[in-house]
């Protein structure tokens, strides 16, 4: 479980974000540290009943400020993934953990140039199973719906006034459901997140039919 005390140290993080506290306060830091590695295999282990996942990583505390404008040194949240396993499923299940900003969900973060054509072709093609997807009930019901960057206009090649052009243009295909400190308090909580990485299965699988096959829904070899 997330306790009060550790939303209580990342809070105290923010408001002392320099080394000397850190360094004086490490016990404390490691022993929700460890909290935090209990959830994530527990997580791991409760979403592998539904899906192959090959492994979690949780990110690092420290901050890369080699070339942020921001310096200061530690991030005031824990965070990490979940991968599934093998090339033939994609998309990743992504777990953020923070004071008022708690977040849940995962997808396809920064494809590369070819899965993004592939993926942008397949909408051309025919966008209605994308649609039945992320219109249905369970869908928007936990995440709204799809976010990330997007271009401007039609990307090269593309025709600005087709009717799939919302889903054209996008260039990351992202789900997060948000939830309350109470909600992440809850010792329901990794129920809860599991439940929400499996509301994303139906979109990965569509996703991962597209990555692996051709425009003619050959396999990919």
């Amino acid at each position: 479980m997330v306790t009060k005390e550790l939303f209580n140290f990342l809070n105290q993080l923010e408001k002392n974000n320099n080394r000397e506290w850190f360094t004086e306060n490490k016990p404390t830091f490691q022993k929700h540290q460890a909290e935090i590695k209990d959830l994530f295999q527990d997580v791991q282990t409760k979403l592998s009943a539904t899906d192959n996942i090959e492994g979690h990583k949780i990110y690092r505390i420290y901050r890369d400020v080699r070339f942020s404008k921001d310096k200061l040194p530690y991030k005031k949240h824990f965070s990490g993934y979940f991968s599934r396993a093998t090339k033939q499923l994609r998309g990743g299940y992504y777990l953020h953990i923070e004071h008022n900003n708690t977040v849940v969900g995962g997808g396809f973060y920064a494809p590369n140039s070819e899965d993004l054509k592939r993926i942008r072709q397949e909408f051309e093609y025919g966008d209605s199973e994308m649609r039945t997807i992320i219109d249905s009930k369970e869908f928007k019901d936990t995440f709204g719906e799809l976010v990330g960057d997007e271009v401007k206009s039609a990307p090269r090649g593309f025709d600005k006034n087709d009717p799939a052009i919302d889903l054209i243009r996008k260039k990351q295909f992202i789900a997060m459901r948000k939830f309350t400190d109470e909600e992440v308090l809850s010792p329901h909580f990794i129920e809860d997140v599991v439940k929400t990485f499996e509301a994303l299965r139906p979109f990965f699988d569509y996703m991962s039919s597209i990555l692996t096959t051709d425009l003619n829904g050959e396999p990919i070899k």
